[in-house]
Order: structure tokens, then sequence, then C-alpha cells
């Protein structure tokens, strides 16, 4: 078949896009227990620091994804609205990365050291419209933690102190099944919008005086 230009600047058009086959938003909240960290070196002496260096009221985490894997999908019959339907359990692994931070007594200046970062691993099932040869994605929409308990252990001497935190994950995600297709659509062209002109260069100005107090010819005085 010929494409041919239609009425009113419109085409007949074949694009590559994805199609999504299912979508979901979900939260999930967990805690993690980091045993172990070992205090660093002080930014000022250069000598490891001690528990009584650090201010353990002000342990602070900062989380972010590494990557996720689909380790496998497993077809799931459901009765959806009185309708048979064939979806998929699917399994996610997830991989995180938590970095911690601890705030140095006032004496020694208050600078925020960071205390040490750890990988952990998430795994999470969800029902999904998702069959073979679709790809599986998932994006985090808010991604936070804080530090529920810290802890801070003297070691021997010659050994660094080491901090025991607890820190609670939040997370919001938005899961997709989506796959590769071309589609003919009908569609108008975009058009470039209008250029926006450039300010004239602004009027000399000067600042706002004060003639409640200068000049005024009672010289400073009140009547």
């Amino acid at each position: 078949m010929q494409a041919e230009n239609l009425t009113g600047g419109q085409e007949l058009l074949c694009i590559n896009t994805e199609k999504v086959y299912d979508w979901v938003l979900n939260e999930a909240t967990f805690d993690l227990s980091l045993a172990d960290l070992e205090l660093p070196d002080s930014p000022i002496t250069g000598a490891p620091l001690e528990c009584d260096d650090i201010d353990i009221d002000t342990v602070t985490c900062t989380v972010a994804p590494v990557d996720f894997e689909i380790l496998d999908r497993v077809d799931q019959t459901f009765v959806i609205d009185g309708t048979q339907v064939t979806l998929q359990l699917v399994n996610i692994r997830k991989i995180f990365e938590v970095t911690i931070f601890v705030d140095l007594i006032p004496a020694l200046g208050g600078a925020t050291v960071e205390v040490g970062t750890a990988e952990f691993t998430r795994c999470e099932q969800v029902i999904l419209c998702a069959p073979e040869d679709t790809d599986v994605t998932v994006a985090y929409t808010d991604l936070d933690c804080f530090v529920c308990t810290a802890t801070c252990d003297t070691t021997t001497t010659g050994t660094p102190d080491e901090l025991d935190v607890t820190v609670s994950v939040r997370l919001c995600q938005s899961i997709q099944s989506t796959f590769d297709v071309t589609l003919e659509i009908v569609a108008d062209f975009c058009q470039p919008r209008d250029v926006l002109p450039i300010p004239p260069c602004p009027a000399p100005t000067i600042p706002p005086q004060c003639p409640v107090i200068f000049p005024n010819d009672n010289n400073g005085t009140t009547a």
C-alpha cells in the first residue's frame, strides 16, 4: 500500500515504540543490620577515629540502586471479573548500596565523614502480564533510608573502633513489562515553536535613596 499525504498535514506513519503489557506501582520497606563498620581515619590528624571522636546521634545514611535481575517467571492462572487469564509470577532480585555517615564532635570541627558502604540484595515477587520475550523493568520513584539504631564498639588498641547500625529502607517502585513493536498511525508532524526574543538592555538605575535622613534641612535634628 502506498502512503499518501492526508488532509490537514497528516501522514500515515510507521513508528518503533514499546507496548506496555502491564504496569504496577508498589511500595516496600525493609531493615538492614550493618555490623563491624570500621571508623575511618580522621580528616584532621590522619589517625584512626575512636568512638569518643564521633557524635553517635548524627549517624545518617544514603541508599542507591545498583542493579536488578529477573530470575524467572512462572505462569499462573487467575479468574478476573469472571474471565480466566494466564499471568506470570515474576521473581526479581534487586541490589542496593547503603553508605553510612557520621559527624565528628565539635572539638574536632564537626565535619561529616563517610564510615563505609555496604551492598545488599533483596528479592520480591510480583504478578504481571509478562509472557516470555517481554522485558520487565524496575524504576524507583522514591528511595530513601534512615538510621534506626547506632552503637559504637571500642576495640583493643591498634584496631579501629567499629560502628553497628540498623537502617530502615523505604522504596517506591514502578514495574513494567514491555515489548518492542512497530505501529502504523495517522499523525501530524510536529512544528517548531516560535523563537523567543532576546530582551533589550535594561535602562540605567540608581539605588533607592533615603531622603528622610539625608539630605535634610534639619541637619539630623527633630522638632
